[in-house]
């Protein structure tokens, strides 16, 4: 019986220290070979972790992390959206783990100063569910609009209706209708529309890899696009209808392609080339998107 093996594209691009392309990590951070040095950069407050432990002077800046000791064979960095995050075997010395911080000195600093950003712009993303509000929808603006009663067309009187042509979405309540409850009419719709637009995908692309799917599961994860595992079962983020059409594209290709081949190897980039071939702009494009939050 073939293990388990599970893939995934993070919004955030990779936790993890660059790594070879054979790498089982599903890497969608890519490098500006313009960006500045991370000395250069002023680092937003991300440099001192909630539930900090140690703290260490990486590039003349004071970083408190916290470490957490655990059954592995070697130390692994996190930066998330609290900061630095350390895992090390239990054996190894916190020197040791020093030294593992300096020679990533340049990494991290350069991943709190994109998650510290990141954290930044998505804070200006926060919806205010009212009449007129707007929210991007395949990369495009729709309007919000709250029209008690609203005629959907042949349907007849419908809770959410999408009006393309004036790019207004109508949302059957009145205009002092809670928020919370604009949003969860909302975030149903885009849910309801992401799986038959993902349905409609995974079918149109499946056949040309060669592949097949077994089923498919809406993810509503903060740091994944998507994912994919060994018995056939695709994870996509609903959140996906945010962007365009073509990065969509590219996250189900991605993740189909791993049905194919399990690994990020060189096969597996000519697997997804092959479909889309201008793959690396489109991975660019996913890690620097920032999606509306829906908290």
């Amino acid at each position: 019986m073939l293990p388990l093996l599970r893939f995934t594209l993070d919004l955030f691009g990779t936790n993890q220290p660059p790594a070879p392309m054979n790498s089982p990590v599903d890497a969608i951070d890519l490098k500006s070979p313009a960006s500045p040095t991370p000395h250069q950069l002023t680092l937003p407050p991300l440099t001192r972790h909630p539930y900090a432990s140690h703290e260490i002077t990486l590039g003349g800046v004071i970083v408190a992390y916290q470490l957490k000791r655990a059954r592995r064979r070697s130390i692994g960095f996190c930066v998330g959206p609290h900061g630095l995050e350390v895992r090390a075997p239990r054996w190894i010395a916190l020197c040791e783990v020093d030294v593992a911080l300096q020679n990533r000195a340049d990494w991290i600093l350069r991943k709190l100063h994109e998650v510290g950003e990141r954290r930044v712009r998505l804070a200006s993303q926060q919806l205010d569910w009212r009449d007129g509000a707007r929210f991007p929808y395949f990369g495009e603006p729709l309007t919000l609009r709250l029209c008690p009663a609203h005629r959907g067309g042949a349907t007849g009187v419908e809770q959410v209706t999408l009006d393309l042509a004036h790019a207004h979405l109508y949302i059957n309540l009145a205009n002092d209708a809670h928020a919370v409850l604009i949003r969860d009419l909302v975030q149903g719709w885009l849910m309801q529309q992401a799986r038959s637009h993902f349905e409609l995908r995974l079918n149109y692309f499946a056949p040309q890899l060669g592949v097949q799917y077994r089923r498919l599961n809406l993810s509503n994860a903060a740091t994944r696009w998507g994912s994919a595992s060994a018995d056939g079962a695709i994870r996509l983020n609903w959140r996906l209808l945010h962007l365009r059409p073509v990065v969509v594209d590219y996250v189900v290709v991605h993740e189909l392609s791993h049905l194919r081949v399990m690994n990020h190897s060189a096969q597996f980039w000519n697997t997804v080339a092959s479909i889309i071939p201008d793959y690396r702009e489109l991975r660019q494009q996913l890690k620097s998107a920032v999606v509306p939050s829906w908290n």
